[in-house]
């Protein structure tokens, strides 16, 4: 397997979000100063230049695909340092509205996932949207489906379980599932720490946090189980589950750890350690196949297999650290944003 260039492009700051659409043809790279370009996967052109926030932006989210639609959904939600959530036309490179949820930045934004449902039954979209301590459930036209209490201490993550029943909520303290349809809390998990990552496993047995203190703590909500690996030498800020459910991916100092979920879990198990020369800056699985992607502080991206604890031929080294790491839906492309504003779209062969 190798990685090799497909297009860059240069954004006007810090690459701080990107997210491709349902249908792979569209990357969104969002800069912290503000705009949001919509990149053509096929050649890096901008189809549309979004105006984004005012004094910047944070985050990007694609309106998942309907089961069942015979058009893929154009509808992009962005979160930004005005306290607002927009929505966007991507087709059109148009507002399509806003929701105010307050004075604090929206950080966070997350489409509940689309249950397995009848074809015959009705079912919205919904985002859900933290900014600060505060959490709304916001359908597609803007409008606030549902405002939630405020948390305990300001949200750090959302999480949205793969079957659509539940949205995962972190803050320093512990994580609560939210109902994702009649909008109640169904648990609550204590955590006397700062939480830094959420990450569900594919099949949704597992929640994983990773933590400010520093180290992983998993739970498997059905079961009222927790377990929790200590010892890694900084705080754990990226985690990916592979799409099998069975690896999961961690940062958390100079190696990748990768955790084998079969069985009873990794407690009390030794991880497969995936060694950088530098800090682990960020870790993303394919969706659909094996293979995964870490990036570290020296700019280097590496290719990995689970089944083996030697890289790939597939090492990028880039002028400037990675600041995401994003397969598109078909895994032919990882999009990698860097500090310095740069996009590449990398392609994977072999």
């Amino acid at each position: 397997m190798q990685l090799t260039k497909h297009w860059a492009a240069t954004l006007d700051d810090y690459v701080i979000d990107l997210a491709w659409s349902p249908d792979g043809s569209v990357l969104g790279a969002v800069s912290a100063a503000g705009p949001i370009s919509l990149l053509a996967t096929a050649d890096g052109a901008r189809r549309a230049e979004l105006p984004g926030h005012e004094n910047g932006s944070n985050c990007v989210a694609w309106m998942p695909a309907a089961r069942g639609a015979a058009t893929p959904s154009s509808v992009l939600a962005t979160g930004g340092q005005d306290g607002a959530v927009k929505f966007w036309d991507a087709i059109a490179g148009q507002h399509t509205g806003t929701a105010a949820l307050g004075s604090s930045w929206v950080e966070h934004l997350a489409w509940r996932a689309q249950p397995a449902v009848a074809p015959e039954t009705p079912l919205s979209s919904l985002l859900f949207a933290a900014a600060g301590k505060a959490l709304a459930a916001v359908r597609a036209d803007a409008s606030i489906a549902h405002t939630f209490k405020p948390a305990p201490k300001t949200i750090t993550a959302l999480a949205a379980e793969p079957r659509g029943g539940a949205m995962a909520v972190a803050y320093f303290g512990g994580v609560v599932l939210w109902d994702a349809d009649d909008f109640i809390a169904q648990k609550e998990f204590v955590y006397a720490n700062g939480i830094h990552a959420l990450v569900w496993s594919p099949d949704g047995r597992w929640l994983v946090s990773g933590n400010q203190d520093p180290s992983v703590h998993l739970w498997i909500p059905e079961q009222d189980i927790e377990l929790h690996m200590s010892g890694y030498e900084t705080k754990v800020k990226y985690l990916s589950f592979d799409h099998g459910s069975r690896w999961l991916a961690t940062s958390g100092g100079r190696d990748a750890c990768l955790w084998d979920c079969t069985g009873a879990g990794p407690e009390g198990r030794e991880p497969m350690m995936l060694p950088h020369e530098a800090p682990v800056c960020a870790v993303a699985f394919q969706n659909t196949h094996g293979l995964l992607a870490t990036a570290s502080q020296d700019g280097v991206v590496q290719l990995w297999s689970p089944e083996r604890r030697q890289p790939l031929r597939a090492t990028v080294r880039m002028p400037v650290p990675a600041t995401k790491l994003v397969w598109s839906t078909d895994d032919r492309f990882l999009a990698i944003g860097t500090e310095k504003g740069v996009v590449y779209v990398l392609k994977s062969e072999g």
